[in-house]
């Protein structure tokens, strides 16, 4: 199919526009400049990273959904723009409670309407202390976010028990 003289000179005349224009602006490939969301590496390769952080970004469809496995920010969900504020106010919460005892990232599980909040901590604290710290946290964020919330923690003797490498 041979195109005719006008079309032939409109796609020309739109290519030297774009490629005098990319001369120009020096666009460049997006898959060339991958960078973020990656740790730099250290010369003495003493930076520890947990199994989280060591994914690279290109991986976190497949190793890292289940992080953030929440149904409201699909198309038509209920309630996206408030669970996205109840997720940061649990995080900062956990936070300030459990203050310096958080190794892991805090993993946020919404099913249904129950919230369950997972994480991993260090054992440095009592029994009693953590028993207490456990039903002062369910009780309040089930008081605050009218719906049960529920903690599953696990512990490690130390923060070196949850590095995955180190770069």
């Amino acid at each position: 199919m041979a195109l005719s003289p006008h079309l032939m000179k409109f796609v020309s005349e739109s290519l030297k526009v774009r490629s005098v224009a990319n001369r120009i602006i020096h666009t460049s490939s997006t898959l060339q400049k991958c960078q973020s969301g990656r740790y730099k590496k250290t010369l003495k390769n003493d930076f520890p990273l947990t199994y989280e952080m060591a994914n690279p970004p290109h991986a976190i469809a497949h190793r890292k959904s289940w992080n953030s496995w929440n149904t409201t920010n699909l198309d038509g969900g209920l309630r996206a723009s408030e669970t996205a504020v109840e997720d940061v106010f649990i995080r900062k919460f956990m936070v300030g409670t459990w203050h310096a005892l958080f190794v892991s990232e805090i993993i946020i599980k919404r099913q249904h309407n129950i919230i369950r909040i997972a994480g991993i901590l260090r054992r440095s604290v009592s029994a009693r202390k953590m028993y207490f710290l456990i039903g002062y946290t369910e009780e309040l964020l089930s008081f605050w976010l009218q719906c049960p919330v529920k903690l599953e923690l696990q512990t490690v003797n130390d923060k070196k028990d949850v590095v995955f490498k180190y770069i």
